[in-house]
């Protein structure tokens, strides 16, 4: 019972206590650009969270493997391989079955393989030593975290379209200030986890 209540403990910290992209700005930049239409954000999320899970179930063995071999260091090299590959997987899946999603996409599904955020919990789980349990929570917290931050923020800047909102402030820069009020909000749950 202690094991799954931290499982689920680490899930949440790093879903909401420390969210990559507010915490961290790992993949701002599908976050900004893939943000503005909610189906759109909705579709990135979710690839996400494949993407990141998958890679986190494949990399934690893998780097076992490296490190039996004596070859950690190519450990990077093999995660971007890793996630490459799995992109690819869901580019060709989103392609079969919602066309239209993948052109909303557009050059934001390639560019999940190189989003700090899937390499950074990747590489994150083997610097800080995570068992696979923890590295497995880590990854699921992170890709929930990924959705439900980039769809809240595109249900905020499908409201901003309609607002009253200044001449220069209109577009991109409204959406950084949001963005930033967001990543304020979120600061304040760091002290919901107090280590005990």
């Amino acid at each position: 019972m202690q094991g799954l209540v931290t499982f689920v403990l680490a899930i949440i910290s790093a879903m909401l206590v420390d969210n990559v992209v507010l915490s961290r700005f790992y993949g701002i930049c599908p976050f900004l650009g893939v943000s503005k239409k909610t189906k759109s954000a909705i579709g990135m999320g979710v690839a996400v969270i494949f993407v990141i899970v998958l890679a986190t179930i494949i990399c934690w063995p893998l780097y076992q493997l490296l490190k039996l071999a004596h070859v950690e260091f190519l450990d990077t090299v093999a995660y971007i391989l890793v996630i490459a590959s799995l992109v690819q997987l869901v580019g060709l899946f989103i392609k079969k079955y919602s066309p239209t999603l993948y052109a909303n996409l557009g050059i934001y599904l390639p560019l999940i393989t190189t989003n700090c955020a899937v390499l950074g919990v990747a590489q994150g789980n083997t610097d800080q030593g995570y068992d696979f349990l923890t590295s497995l929570a880590n990854g699921i917290g992170t890709s929930v975290g990924f959705f439900l931050i980039i769809v809240v923020f595109s249900c905020i800047r499908t409201r901003l379209e309609s607002a009253n909102t200044p001449k220069a402030f209109k577009g991109l820069p409204i959406a950084l200030i949001t963005a930033a009020i967001m990543a304020m909000a979120f600061m304040g749950l760091q002290g919901l986890f107090v280590q005990g």
